[in-house]
């Protein structure tokens, strides 16, 4: 019972949600069988929808539906078939009346059709003043002002007054209907490519991207401007850096004209965009991506469904904790850590708290935080083992530092570390063993050993290993 589709659609309902649908399973003009109110009460008051709840006896919800009959399989199905046929209805109905203008422009399409003229132009105005109050300037914004210039047409065109026919207007809102919803879809699938390295056609788009550059005054609408600049900053070389420059501005500017899902998406691109211009060697864009994150949070556009992904919180910590803004972070991860999910948040905010105390040097506070706990992500452990390394290493503790190179080396071996990442740590290791061997007052082996480590990939502390061997590159004559 608890399996079948009826109650899976039942378990993503509100509190609100059920009392609507109990009025809605009352009323003859959606339901006439008394076996179908009595099924729906007791599914509600049976703890059936519950997550921890067993599956449910059959039987007994045979009896609740049809009180002194005989058990009959086929009559359980049947009443649980409607049920899930008035369901579906109130679905339906919930989510049409959500959108106020749209049920007033079909109620003018109704009036119309039945050629009630003063009462249509009536609905029609109140649906022009309810889009008006929309908050939102995205596609289904345009995309609805096409259909309100439709119905205006039409009803024009069945008076017969063919001068003053809106063809300018209907065309204009359809081609900003569609330039905002092709821009849009086109990032989705520019990101997707990239990922999945999957091919697509990109020649309309194209063709729209060219429209709109010969026509400037379409990027005023934030609406294009955004999707077009977006799919500029991560399809195309030319003008990368200027138009991320110009889609952060439009984001910060007009981000509250879209929906928090329309604009998350936006925001995480821009991130992606930031991430691979940090992994080309470009720094300065850590400050970019720290903007993008703190403007991201205090608008709560990166917190969906009261949850901030444990991965932005590290790397908000990291990116501030690299332009030490170290008060700052100190208080995100204090505010924000609320936000985790409850069964990674006090791993990440005692991996987060170490972070920030051993990048303000206090080593006292952060290696218990990294000593007591085995996390469950190993590039997370890897990157709490290197940060006692490096600790060790520094406060000249070489036999705790040898005993943890060896447990590194192990845990490399032992798991399943992606290839690159396999590599990095196992030259981390290498290198870190090399530097406790290598003779201090030797100067010519530091500079052969800093050669090798400037020239190692993938290694990605490069800079601690050469800021301990004093390295300076030889001159080439």
């Amino acid at each position: 019972m608890k399996s079948s589709q009826l109650i899976r659609v039942l378990q993503t309902f509100s509190k609100k949600e059920f009392r609507e649908l109990q009025k809605w399973v009352l009323s003859p003009a959606h339901n006439q069988r008394e076996d179908v109110v009595r099924l729906l009460d007791w599914i509600l008051q049976s703890g059936i929808l519950e997550s921890e709840a067993p599956e449910g006896d059959r039987r007994v919800a045979f009896e609740a539906a049809y009180p002194d009959a005989p058990y009959d399989d086929d009559r359980l199905r049947q009443s649980m078939h409607f049920l899930m046929k008035v369901v579906e209805a109130y679905l339906l109905f919930a989510e049409y009346t959500e959108k106020d203008t749209q049920v007033r422009i079909t109620l003018a399409r109704v009036f119309r059709k039945r050629q009630l003229h003063k009462t249509f132009l009536r609905t029609l105005n109140q649906a022009h003043k309810e889009q008006e109050k929309q908050p939102y300037r995205n596609e289904l914004y345009y995309r609805t002002n096409y259909l309100l210039q439709q119905e205006q047409y039409l009803a024009l065109s069945e008076q017969k007054r063919l001068a003053e026919l809106n063809l300018q207007e209907m065309t204009d809102a359809l081609d900003i209907a569609y330039l905002v919803d092709k821009l849009r879809q086109s990032c989705i699938m520019l990101s997707h490519k990239q990922v999945y390295n999957v091919d697509y056609d990109f020649e309309l788009t194209d063709f729209a991207i060219s429209y709109i550059e010969g026509r400037p005054e379409l990027l005023a609408l934030p609406a294009i401007s955004i999707y077009y600049h977006t799919y500029k900053t991560i399809g195309q070389e030319d003008g990368q850096e200027k138009n991320f420059k110009a889609l952060k501005r439009t984001m910060f500017e007009h981000g509250h004209l879209f929906t928090n899902a329309e604009i998350r998406d936006i925001y995480l691109l821009a991130i992606n965009y930031c991430i691979q211009q940090l992994n080309a060697g470009r720094r300065d864009y850590i400050k970019e991506s720290f903007d993008l994150y703190r403007k991201g949070l205090e608008e709560r556009i990166l917190i969906e469904n009261n949850i901030l992904s444990r991965w932005t919180f590290r790397n908000v910590v990291a990116a501030g904790l690299y332009l030490k803004k170290y008060d700052w972070v100190y208080a995100f991860i204090q505010d924000y850590q609320r936000f985790l999910e409850k069964r990674h948040r006090e791993s990440m905010v005692d991996f987060n708290l170490a972070k920030l105390y051993f990048e303000k040097g206090d080593y006292a506070k952060a290696r218990p935080l990294l000593m007591q706990f085995d996390f469950d992500d190993i590039l997370m452990t890897l990157n709490a083992k290197t940060m006692l390394l490096k600790m060790y290493y520094e406060e000249e503790e070489f036999d705790v530092l040898e005993s943890l190179l060896e447990s590194m080396r192990n845990y490399v071996q032992r798991k399943k570390v992606i290839g690159y990442h396999k590599s990095n740590y196992r030259n981390i290791i290498r290198y870190t063993r090399r530097l406790l061997r290598v003779n201090p007052y030797d100067r010519e082996a530091k500079q052969k050993l800093g050669h090798e480590i400037s020239e190692a990939q993938p290694l990605t502390e490069r800079e601690w290993l050469l800021r301990q061997l004093d390295y300076e590159p030889q001159q080439e004559e």
